[in-house]
Parts: C-alpha cells; structure tokens; sequence
C-alpha cells in the first residue's frame, strides 16, 4: 500500500472558502447552547425553589447576570439556528439570485429577533406587572 500526501489535507486548510470558520464556530455556539440549557433547565424545573410565578421571574431578570445570560442565549441560538438552516441551503447549489436571497431574508430575519429579544431583556421593568 501507497501511503497518501498531506497535500489533500493542507488544501482544506487554505482559502476562505473552506467554511472551516463557520464549522468551528458552529460546534463553538452547539456546546455553549447544550451548557446553557442544562443550566436553564436545572434552574427552571429542576430546583423547587424557582417557582413560575411573575414575582420569581422578575427578580431573576432583575439581576444583571441573568440578563447577561439570556443575553447571550438569544444570540448564540440564533446564530446557531440561521448558521444550520444556512448550511441546508448552500447544500442545494441553488441559483445565485436565489442564494443571496434566501441569505439576506435569514440575515434580516436574525437581526430582528435578536433585536426583538434584546429589546424584551434590556428594556424590562420588573416594577411593572
């Protein structure tokens, strides 16, 4: 048996258009997103003493660790979400049109939910019920 080059391999390395960065930042986001919502779960039906009620809630977002948190998990959800239906699409091998419509339609859509989601973090007032 031959043994093959390392040249097949460093070619995947080189050029933008590999979509290594998207590929590690896509497993980057999926292992954030699995630890955030363990923790999200344990604290929320796991712990007895969370409670659902408006008191209880309004008091988590009160602090602003918690805010940071949620914070966080809106966005990197997102990303992950879009960055996933994004590699569904580039599957296809559709039309260019077609592409960067589908891309600019994710990409605004993101923008707004994140927006929306920020908006409804940053701007709560737990004094108001």
């Amino acid at each position: 048996m031959i043994p093959q080059s390392d040249n097949h391999l460093r070619s995947y390395a080189k050029g933008r258009k590999s979509g290594a960065p998207a590929w590690m930042l896509q497993r980057i986001t999926g292992l954030a997103l699995v630890i955030l919502t363990v923790g999200h779960y344990i604290m929320m039906h796991y712990t007895p003493a969370s409670g659902h009620d408006y008191d209880w809630t309004a008091g988590r977002l009160a602090s602003p660790m918690f805010k940071g948190l949620y914070l966080g998990f809106i966005t990197i959800g997102m990303y992950h979400g879009l960055q996933g239906c994004w590699n569904v699409v580039r599957d296809f091998k559709l039309r260019p049109w077609l592409t960067y419509t589908i891309f600019g339609t994710l990409l605004v859509a993101g923008i707004i939910f994140v927006g929306i989601g920020w908006n409804t973090m940053l701007t709560f007032d737990p004094n108001k019920p």
